[in-house]
């Protein structure tokens, strides 16, 4: 198969299950303490208390986890990759695994006592997403979980923002791929996670990665500046800085080129996993050795296509004419 030449990507994440509910308004959202378009974390208990409380025949159920998104989007345009993370030993964890063999990711899982972890996403009518993660086993990946061996093969090590909490992992991932010659990107995940780590960010990004990809809020909790400002700050510290700005597009700066690309027209529902798509595209640009600008059209085009769909997935039945499209970008350029 093609996919099997093209250098491969390596996520590393929060292996969960993603429960997506439309809510009727953001009422509920204050009720639980949960930031508009935030993404916050709860226990178990919460985590219970709002699937019960929101939870319908038409809530829908997927593999979730911002890099894991990621990892099956790359998968359905075509591209190679593996995806390390830890999960229960139960139904979802089961649930899981076999939706990732069954695109053809290799799985790189390791299992706990603990349960699964789920993401509650929450729709606003606007189509807003708000997030309560509950981690779950994903919370107990540990630098103990990555060996030399786990990069062979691999090109880039994709990061998920979201496991910044725990320090002595990431810098353990990011050293040893380091040290296996792959290249180091990371999705800045959410700006309450950045505001809480952006010293730490800083040194990681300047010190280890070489791509970073933002929003606006994640941009300008990092810099504190506006996106076309921040992309120039973070551009310092990194080879490749992408800043996406939802509708408006996105920016990329490599040394002095510097892109401005466009949106594809799009009928938003649901804005999840739009950025996981984005980076998705854009890995599968850079693997097939096109250029950025190809690479960021090709990136929009997944994001645009993702945030007309429920959930973080495109259905298996678009992606024909999906990779048609992406066909067209190719020739254009």
């Amino acid at each position: 198969m093609e996919n099997k030449k093209l250098p491969a990507v390596l996520g590393v994440g929060n292996a969960l299950i993603d429960i997506i509910t439309v809510i009727e308004n953001d009422a509920i959202l204050e009720n639980f303490g949960l930031p508009r378009g935030s993404m916050t974390l709860v226990d178990a208990e919460l985590s219970e208390k709002i699937f019960n409380a929101v939870y319908s025949e038409k809530s829908e159920r997927s593999t979730g986890g911002s890099v894991a998104n990621t990892m099956r989007t790359l998968a359905g345009i075509g591209g190679n990759g593996g995806y390390v993370g830890k999960t229960g030993n139960d139904e979802l964890g089961k649930v899981f695994k076999d939706a990732f063999e069954k695109k053809g990711i290799k799985t790189h899982l390791s299992y706990s006592k603990t349960a699964t972890g789920r993401v509650m996403g929450l729709v606003s009518p606007d189509s807003e997403r708000t997030m309560a993660t509950y981690l779950g086993a994903a919370a107990e990946l540990t630098p103990a979980d990555f060996t030399p061996e786990l990069f062979e093969g691999y090109d880039y090590l994709y990061m998920e923002g979201y496991l910044v909490f725990n320090h002595d992992l990431i810098k353990a991932g990011v050293s040893m791929a380091k040290a296996a010659g792959l290249k180091i990107a990371i999705d800045l995940a959410s700006f309450n996670v950045v505001d809480a780590n952006r010293d730490f960010l800083k040194d990681l990004i300047q010190n280890y990665v070489d791509i970073v990809f933002a929003n606006e809020e994640e941009a300008k909790s990092l810099t504190g500046k506006e996106p076309e400002q921040a992309l120039y700050e973070i551009s310092e510290m990194c080879e490749i800085a992408v800043v996406k700005i939802g509708k408006n597009g996105s920016y990329i700066k490599r040394g002095e080129e510097v892109l401005k690309i466009g949106t594809i027209p799009a009928k938003a529902i649901d804005t999840t996993g739009a950025g996981d798509s984005y980076a998705a595209g854009f890995f599968y640009g850079l693997t097939k050795g096109y250029d950025l600008e190809t690479s960021g059209k090709i990136a929009a085009l997944i994001s645009g296509k993702t945030v007309e769909v429920m959930g973080a997935n495109l259905p298996d039945n678009q992606w024909k004419s999906v990779n048609e499209e992406i066909r067209m970008i190719v020739n254009q350029e």
